[in-house]
């Protein structure tokens, strides 16, 4: 499967501006990748002014995506806000060129900025297959997480989208490399670049990681770009029948 990871720069909370200038760096992908990944909040930048951002699940943003996916025969994902039944939820939403969708609701509110005042938790990891990968997605600040980023025999990639600050560049490159050898699956990480509405400067530092750690291919630090790369199975099960150490993991419950 061939997977690419889109670094952009974002437009302080702008959903048209981003939206048009993400569709002009999808464009070239056409026809000619399986999956493609988008930061965290890729529409507005990670803002807190939920009145003014969210919006309902079949809102503007899904449909943009349902369009991009459709006629870039690619799948699509990242996250955006989106209110729900009175509460509002960070939340990753995967669109297939075959009109199927799947979601996931950040578990781990940023707390240091306050995103948990604004932002419910989410309380389900998600698994689904896509191309006959079972795909496993997180949210920015859930990387620090290895409990609830644990794999359980159930995935094959990882994907984690981000507003990774680039004073913390070396923990989002440390820690993207470790969940890939502690779980033994491929891991793609996008990251936007740029300033945000805050004064928060990112770098991106956007890769993909193959299940020893290695890193298959990584975007330029402070560059709007798009990286791409082909992931097997085939290489994955052969790794992990030489190397099983899944069979000797630890059994836990995550509790609410």
């Amino acid at each position: 499967m061939r997977i690419s990871v889109l670094q952009p720069d974002l437009v302080w909370e702008n959903k048209s501006a981003n939206l048009q200038n993400l569709e002009e760096l999808l464009t070239p992908l056409q026809g000619r990748t399986d999956l493609v990944i988008l930061p965290e909040m890729f529409n507005s930048g990670f803002s807190m002014h939920i009145d003014k951002l969210s919006e309902e699940a079949d809102g503007e943003t899904f449909m943009w995506m349902s369009k991009i996916s459709l006629k870039g025969g690619f799948g699509l994902c990242g996250s955006y806000i989106v209110r729900e039944n009175k509460k509002v939820f960070n939340r990753w939403v995967f669109v297939s060129p075959e009109m199927k969708r799947w979601s996931y609701d950040k578990r781990h509110a940023f707390s240091v900025s306050g995103e948990d005042k604004y932002i419910n938790k989410g309380l389900k990891r998600l698994v689904f297959k896509f191309r006959e990968f079972r795909i496993s997605p997180y949210i920015c600040y859930d990387l620090r997480f290895p409990v609830w980023s644990r794999n359980k025999n159930d995935t094959d990639l990882m994907i984690y989208s981000a507003n990774w600050p680039a004073s913390r560049k070396n923990v989002w490159n440390t820690l993207l490399k470790a969940r890939a050898i502690e779980n033994v699956c491929f891991v793609a990480g996008s990251n936007r670049i740029g300033t945000d509405g805050a004064g928060i400067h990112y770098s991106g530092d956007s890769m993909i990681v193959d299940p020893r750690g290695e890193i298959l291919v990584s975007a330029d630090a402070g560059i709007a770009q798009c990286i791409t790369t082909e992931i097997s199975l085939d290489e994955l099960s052969d790794f992990r029948k030489k190397f099983p150490v899944h069979n000797d993991a630890d059994e836990f419950t995550i509790h609410p």
